[in-house]
């Protein structure tokens, strides 16, 4: 450890030091040395270590009555192990010797202990312990350290109306679990801090990240007091007489982003009022890093299942509300209908937001993130999910106007992968874009921006823009299943769908009709969807489409042919983009292993949908139990499907994020 500072010696007067417990002070005994001087002795009293730097090439220690050589390099080290118990109670005395080995004169330092430590969760185990290790670095993966601060976008106070984090005042003590506690030791005699003052200070820049709140215990909301913050730099402690402990709760304000990467410090200073200007006679910082937020697969397990009731010009979806219902009762979670009041009629709530979640040591909670596009359910997410321990996050466009590749069905997540030997434990992003073509529609650079700083999801762009729509959930979902892999790719696949109906055609089943038992619903025999020419190049140019993502994906995602599945689909293009030809059985909602996926209306064949017969016997062979429900009134001919008219919470990944390595 580098000294922290330096004490000049004297021969005339005795010399006075604050010494801070575990901080090498360097005594520097070369400057007043009598005349004739040549070698030197040192000593400490009781509670002082003193050491001696030197070059042992040069120099070798003394024994018996020898003394150090002056003029070799010997720096003299002290430290403290304790507080003192009263001013100036430890001593250093430092002799001088010429040739006859006679005294020539003695320099006395004395020295007042104090234990100065600034200390937080650095060890990430959900309390504060005393540390002495680098507490301004802040280090990733299982061997890491540095604490960790919770963005604190919740709201515990049913009384307010705002996210805490806006308010400069405590507003509920439920919400200093969600800030991280730091704790200032200062034990030291009484009289020292009459001459020298503890200065709490942060950074200009990190100032608008975080606040701190100064406690001094009780039950009321006065007792914690915002010492650091926007607009407060710096704050000079209030030491009671005897206090050795002071508590402090620090609260995030702003996720990683684009301007910000996670980081933010804080310091402490011991300062020497007595001298102008004041100096620092020692400074103990700490880190932290924003909790990012995070993403949940599929693959995680469903806890509720978020759906709007509506009635309007094109029905109820009363129907469908019961089969969700029904659903939810399989697989054991819990349903949440947003009324037609709250919604506006518009039903697209997987489209509205996305729900993931941040993480401390000492806690979770689920937040929700609101997508930049504003329709009838805008306010949802704020005023109906926002409160208690359920946080919320939104990224406005400043700008450009919203597009539809802006809406987060063009959002998703696979499950945790492994690419050329580099883990992704927490998975992968996914956002549809406008490539491989250029000047396409684009997801909102501030929602990109958002999603790539938060670090532990690193996302993948693949091309979507060539749907109507526009959103990833149009041609790719994931499911879990019970082998090794623990996993499936599912991907639309025009080709198996040509595939299949060839295959029944070659079996004498040709005249077999496409939705079947839709009224108002013109039906197409498999004949005729064979030979219309421009459905089957239609659907050659969907699954060049989605073959390009394949590639993506399997590179990205580290998967392999065995990893896919393809589920029949045929697409039509309008304005040369694609919207699905029947309901697109690949926009599923996934709830464990019960899936919800929508009901095709295929050729039936010996009383079964063959469409719904080729996908049982892709997934139910995995463990997979799939329902086919009906939403082609609802969301088909809306340009949707169940997975854009739900949305669903799932439990947080017990993988911590901070085991990850970027």
């Amino acid at each position: 450890m580098a000294p922290q500072r330096a004490v000049q010696l004297s021969l005339k007067k005795p010399t006075y030091a604050v010494c801070v417990v575990g901080i090498e002070t360097y005594v520097d005994v070369h400057s007043d040395v009598p005349k004739g001087a040549e070698t030197f002795s040192v000593s400490g009293s009781s509670g002082v270590e003193v050491f001696t730097v030197y070059n042992t090439a040069r120099v070798t220690e003394p024994t018996g009555k020898a003394y150090w050589p002056l003029d070799a390099g010997v720096d003299v080290i002290i430290s403290v192990d304790a507080a003192s118990k009263a001013l100036n109670d430890l001593k250093v005395r430092v002799s001088y010797f010429g040739l006859q080995k006679a005294a020539l004169g003695h320099s006395v330092l004395f020295l007042t202990g104090a234990d100065i430590s600034l200390d937080v969760d650095t060890d990430r185990t959900g309390k504060v312990k005393r540390s002495h290790s680098d507490k301004k670095t802040w280090r990733w993966g299982p061997e890491g350290y540095g604490a960790v601060l919770l963005v604190n976008c919740d709201r515990d106070s049913l009384r307010s109306r705002e996210i805490d984090l806006t308010s400069t005042q405590l507003t509920s003590l439920d919400d200093l679990q969600d800030m991280a506690p730091m704790v200032l030791s200062c034990d030291g005699p009484d009289e020292l801090f009459d001459s020298h003052k503890l200065v709490l200070n942060v950074p200009f820049s990190d100032s608008r990240r975080m606040r701190v709140f100064c406690a001094r215990g009780g039950n009321s909301l006065s007792d914690y007091k915002q010492v650091l913050g926007p607009h407060h730099l710096y704050y000079e402690v209030e030491r009671h007489p005897g206090e050795r402990k002071i508590s402090f709760y620090v609260e995030g304000l702003t996720f990683p982003d684009a301007d910000f990467l996670g980081l933010v410090s804080l310091s402490v200073s011991l300062v020497d009022t007595k001298t102008l200007p004041a100096v620092p006679h020692f400074t103990d910082t700490v880190t932290f890093r924003m909790a990012p937020w995070i993403m949940t697969p599929n693959t995680q397990c469903p806890l509720e299942l978020y759906v709007c009731s509506v009635f309007d010009s094109h029905g109820s979806n009363e129907k469908f509300l019961k089969d969700m219902s029904d659903l939810v009762l399989k697989a054991n979670c819990k349903l949440i209908v947003c009324p037609w009041t709250e919604n506006q009629n518009d039903r697209w709530i997987q489209d509205e937001m996305e729900f993931g979640y941040i993480e401390g040591p000492h806690k979770s909670f689920p937040v929700v993130f609101d997508s930049p596009r504003d329709r009838g359910l805008k306010y949802f997410p704020y005023k109906r999910i926002l409160g208690p321990d359920f946080g919320y996050v939104i990224r406005e466009m400043q700008f450009a106007g919203v597009s539809g590749l802006d809406s987060f069905g063009n959002l998703d997540i696979s499950p945790p992968v492994t690419v050329e030997g580099k883990e992704y434990p927490l998975g992968r992003i996914l956002i549809g874009s406008s490539f491989p073509k250029s000047g396409g529609r684009r997801m909102a650079k501030v929602v990109r921006d958002f999603l790539k700083a938060q670090q532990v999801q690193a996302p993948v762009e693949l091309y979507s823009d060539w749907l109507w729509v526009g959103h990833v959930d149009e041609f790719l979902s994931f499911v879990p299943t019970s082998d090794q892999k623990g996993f499936r790719l599912l991907l639309a696949s025009p080709g198996a769908c040509l595939k299949l109906f060839q295959e029944k055609k070659e079996e004498g089943y040709g005249e077999a009709a496409q939705f079947d038992g839709l009224k108002h619903q013109v039906k197409r025999s498999i004949n005729e969807m064979l030979e219309d020419r421009i459905l089957r190049n239609d659907n050659l140019y969907a699954q060049r489409c989605i073959d390009w993502n394949r590639e993506v994906l399997k590179q990205e995602l580290g998967l392999t042919e065995r990893d896919i599945v393809d589920i029949p689909q045929l697409f039509f293009l309008r304005d040369s983009h694609a919207e699905a030809f029947f309901p697109n059985m690949v926009n599923m909602v996934v709830l464990g292993k019960y899936l919800g996926i929508p009901k095709p209306y295929g050729p039936i064949i010996n009383g079964c949908c063959c469409l719904e017969e080729k996908v049982r016997s892709l997934l139910e062979p995995l463990g997979l139990c799939c329902t086919f429900i009906d939403d082609y009134l609802s969301y088909h001919e809306l340009s949707g499907e169940i997975h854009c008219g739900t949305n669903v919470r799932r439990k947080p990944f017990p993988f911590k994020w901070w085991h990850v390595v970027p």
